[in-house]
């Protein structure tokens, strides 16, 4: 293995991975493309195809005001490569992005082979040597191997490594009525960072029926071992007794509610999630619940019944790390400068959002070899709101994936009439913000 002959070794030939070879060969970059299938496989792939596909073929909406299509409309004026590979793969999918699976991961090997700087080779990668002049970039996805985890948790400590989500749904602020809603911290101790919602006896009782009545989501075999470890779903307390949620997760000790100046029979509380306060998760709700019984659910809860949901609560095995503690704003490892990380693994969630990951941290390698000039995208837009603000957001200690949303980007500071409006300004605020720092740095764009 003569890794001397290479500038940047990429590990992974998923969504994440194949962007991100594309972009660094076409930039000069002598790179390698490190992919461990088909000799070796995963419980999720099908085959050993690049940028395999494994789930749904969509890459989700076109339609105006939604935050895919703006994700989607910034990584074009970037010059991902993906995107227009998708494209030329697509079928019909009315107001969606969806692609011919095998006819597109074939239009990316075909993409990879045409590129005179980059070598694909079928092998796994097990450790990762600091060698001179050379960089890594790791997109292996949730199912990163063993050996390849141990290394990483060498590196970072393993408390920086996350292999199981028990996530928590996420709303955005707006979409509750705070009028319902009462700030309080437990006992008035510390700041009253928690938005409360009181229930009664009858709307508790309604929440523990629906919670141990609705269908729950399939588990993968793979993911069984370890699945309820580190945090019990809502729906498996609910069913261990009546009163299990009062007193657990849903307790109200402490939280008078001032409307009545009483406690009330339990409190769901919800909890900032992002340093603009623009998000909040439900405290306790990691769950398995499907997301139609999520939201039917939850809209339940007195001042979330038109609740917007930027993400459901899930668990599964989704190997990442967390980022906001151990990586640096390139998204290189803090101990180790030489190794980048894109992907699943950053804490993106979502086809498009790994695409994007592979592309911006491609762009940094690309930097850091002196290939272009880069700057952090603005705030404004999708990209700098996921891959600069949430990432490295130490708001919450427990860090967890994130889609694309609306709700990470800040506020417009005046007032738009209208839910749909609302993002239509965000989205056409985003791009001229977009455009203005295209033109203050040099990307210097692939050819075609």
């Amino acid at each position: 293995m003569r890794d001397f002959e290479y500038q940047v070794t990429v590990v992974g030939g998923g969504l994440a991975g194949s962007e991100a070879a594309l972009q660094l060969a076409a930039r000069g970059l002598r790179v390698r493309l490190c992919e461990m299938r088909p000799g070796r496989t995963t419980p999720a792939h099908r085959t050993g195809n690049l940028a395999e596909i494994v789930c749904s073929n969509s890459l989700k909406s076109t339609a105006p005001a939604t935050p895919s299509r703006l994700l989607k409309d910034e990584m074009d004026r970037l010059g991902c490569r993906l995107l227009d590979l998708a494209r030329q793969s697509a079928v019909p999918a009315g107001a969606a992005l969806a692609v011919d699976k095998d006819e597109f991961s074939r239009r990316v090997e075909e993409a990879v082979a045409a590129q005179p700087t980059l070598d694909l080779v079928r092998e796994p990668i097990e450790e990762l040597p600091e060698i001179p002049h050379h960089r890594w970039l790791i997109a292996t996805g949730p199912l990163t191997s063993d050996a390849l985890v141990r290394c990483l948790g060498e590196m970072t400590g393993l408390p920086a490594l996350h292999f199981y989500d028990a996530i928590a749904p996420t709303v955005t602020l707006e979409s509750l009525d705070q009028s319902r809603l009462y700030r309080a911290a437990r006992y008035d101790r510390g700041e009253a960072d928690y938005l409360n919602a009181a229930l009664d006896q009858d709307q508790y009782r309604t929440l523990v029926s629906d919670l141990v009545e609705s269908e729950k989501a399939d588990v993968h075999d793979f993911d069984r071992s370890e699945l309820f470890s580190g945090c019990q779903p809502i729906e498996e307390i609910a069913a261990s007794g009546p009163q299990s949620l009062a007193f657990g997760p849903l307790r109200p000790v402490g939280l008078v509610d001032p409307a009545t100046g009483v406690r009330p029979h339990a409190v769901v509380q919800l909890r900032q999630e992002n340093r603009e306060g623009t998000l909040y998760g439900l405290v306790g709700f990691q769950t398995r619940l499907k997301y139609g019984d999520q939201k039917r659910i939850l809209r339940k809860i007195p001042g979330m019944e038109s609740a917007e949901f930027v993400r459901f609560g899930q668990l599964h095995r989704n190997f990442y790390l967390d980022s906001p503690r151990c990586l640096r704003s390139d998204f290189s490892l803090a101990h180790r400068p030489d190794v980048h990380v894109a992907g699943q693994i950053t804490g993106v969630e979502g086809y498009v959002e790994s695409i994007s990951s592979g592309l911006m941290t491609a762009l940094q390698v690309a930097a850091a070899c002196g290939k272009l000039t880069l700057t952090a995208p603005p705030p404004e837009t999708m990209l700098g709101g996921l891959l600069g603000g949430f990432l490295f957001d130490r708001t919450t200690d427990r860090f967890s994936p994130m889609n694309a949303n609306f709700g990470l980007l800040p506020d417009l500071g005046y007032k738009v009439r209208g839910k749909r409006e609302r993002k239509l300004a965000k989205a056409e605020r985003a791009l001229t913000a977009l455009e203005a720092w295209l033109a203050s740095v040099d990307l210097s764009p692939p050819a075609r």
